[in-house]
Formats: C-alpha cells, structure tokens, sequence
C-alpha cells in the first residue's frame, strides 16, 4: 500500500508564536487546559522521556496495529515547528520511534512528537534534548524488514489519541504535567485565554511573595 499524504493547513505564525511564548510560564499544557474549559487533555500513561515543555502544529501519522511500519516518510511533510503525533492504537509491543528519528528531527526544527504507543533509544533520545512523549518503552524495532514495506498508511489525517480526535493543524501544548490539544478553529481564543490565565497567576505569585494575607487572595479571587 502507497503512503496517502493529505495536505495540512497549520495555525498562523503568529498564533503559534504565542503558543510557544506560553512554554516561558510554569504549566503550560494546564494553562491550555484551563483556557478550554478541563477539555481537550489526553488522559493516560502518555510521559516525557526528559522533563520538556513543547508546542507545535500536530502532523499527524496513522498506522495500522497489525501492520506496523516505519514512519519515517512523516518527515517528507515535516516543516519546522511541527509537533508529529503518531497513533499506533497504543500498542506496546513493538517501539515506533527512536534515536534515528529524534535526531533528524532536532535537526530539521521539529518542535516534539507524541507516540501512541512505544519507544526506545530513551538515553540517546534524553541526551539530544528532543522533547518525546509515550506510553511506553520496548527495544523491539517495527517489523519492517519481516513486512518488507516501509509506507505509513496516511500522513495528515484525523487520528484518534488517547480517546481525542486531533487533525492535522491542530495545536499540541506538552510538558511533564501532560498534554492538551487545541483545535486549530479554536487557536487564537485559546491562547488569549491562556495568557489571561498565566498574567492571574504571576499575579498571585507576587502577591504571596509579598505577604498578602491567603484570605486576601481568596476574597480577590475565589480560588487560587
């Protein structure tokens, strides 16, 4: 089966660049979660194989979990400040990512990836600084040599993650508390209600730091 690539309409620069601003504060995927209302968060085993904080515009990548290749042609669609979310359907049995992938990725500005699933090389991944995110880890390649075929079945499709639906374009906020996703429809609404959010809190913080009182904060602001 030939790889199906779709094209992908990504958030505008500027949106993104204040996505990425968010990642200065402390929490930024609960930020995004905030902003949207406790919606749009994967909810499951998914961490990061080096404490990390990243966003980007999701390329998606469907596998299929009784045919298992290797997805390197994503990176034929890849632009820098992607964040690459691969479903595999969660399966552990056989890694989808590695090293390999990491490094070419860092080097092409690749922002992160999400793996639906396993992978390996974790101490090569950690010293390059790539920010990954997985439900596991196996040594176990994808059995491409066995299957004698190398073609994902569909770049920029919707995929289903952890129970969510994220199309291509949509916007991925990680770091080592979790992950929330942004429909990209959504984008700017989201983020000005991110930066809301995190003025509040810098505020608070301010506020404790010099000497106000918790039931001031309380009659300020409801809840902290």
């Amino acid at each position: 089966m030939k790889t199906i690539y779709l094209d992908v309409e990504r958030p505008p620069p500027d949106v993104m660049a204040r996505f990425r601003a968010l990642l200065t504060n402390y929490g930024p995927a609960c930020l995004v979660c905030d902003a949207q209302g406790r919606e749009n968060v994967l909810v499951g085993p998914y961490r990061p194989v080096a404490p990390s904080k990243a966003t980007g515009s999701a390329l998606t990548i469907q596998l299929d979990p009784d045919d298992l290749v290797d997805c390197m042609p994503v990176l034929r669609k890849a632009e820098p400040g992607d964040f690459i979310v691969v479903a595999s359907n969660g399966t552990l049995a056989t890694a989808m990512w590695g090293g390999m992938m990491s490094t070419i990725c860092k080097q092409i500005g690749i922002a992160g990836a999400l793996v639906d699933g396993a992978i390996r090389d974790v101490d090569e991944i950690r010293d390059l600084g790539f920010p990954v995110w997985s439900r596991g880890v196996v040594p176990r390649a994808s059995p491409t040599s066995v299957h004698g075929r190398f073609e994902p079945v569909q770049v920029n499709c919707p995929v289903v993650v952890g129970g969510l639906m994220i199309a291509p374009g949509d916007i991925v906020v990680a770091d080592e508390s979790g992950i929330s996703l942004v429909p990209k429809s959504r984008a700017l609404e989201v983020v000005a209600r991110a930066e809301a959010q995190a003025r509040k809190e810098d505020e608070i913080r301010d506020k404790v730091k010099g000497g106000v009182t918790v039931a001031d904060i309380l009659a300020s602001y409801g809840h902290v």
